[in-house]
């Protein structure tokens, strides 16, 4: 499962310090190298790459620790795209450092979109989603 691309993008609105946002950002995905880019038409942009799975082990830890596995799980199933899963995480719920599902239009500030490209997105969400005593097949 080695064969997965991690791209995360959160605007960065006129109100926010960029490394708050980037502080947000890192306390989900503590591995993923982060660039501000500015747009024209969206402003400024926060966006990170990792490749490979490593880049969501914290993740998937936040998922496990936090109980939420089984509503991550069906998040991410209805979030299935043409070989991707794309979510939107509160970006305000990262700033402390918690996973929650949100839209742009739940989260005052913006979310933080989060896409995972893979050969195999079910197989994907069940390693984030497994209980720590599971075999992996």
């Amino acid at each position: 499962m080695n064969d997965a691309r991690l791209i995360v993008v959160a605007r960065v609105n006129n109100t926010e310090d960029e490394r708050k946002v980037e502080r947000a950002i890192k306390n989900i995905f503590p591995e993923i190298k982060l660039c501000l880019v500015k747009d024209a038409e969206a402003g400024r942009i926060m966006k990170g790459e990792a490749q490979g799975f490593l880049g969501l082990s914290n993740f998937r830890e936040l998922l496990r620790r936090e109980r939420i596995r089984a509503a991550a799980r069906s998040q991410m199933f209805l979030s299935i795209m043409e070989g991707s899963i794309i979510i939107s995480l509160n970006k305000q719920a990262a700033f402390v450092g918690r996973v929650s599902f949100a839209s742009d239009s739940e989260s005052p500030l913006g979310s933080i979109t989060v896409k995972l490209e893979c050969a195999d997105p079910v197989s994907a969400i069940w390693w984030l989603t497994q209980d720590s005593t599971s075999k992996v097949a």
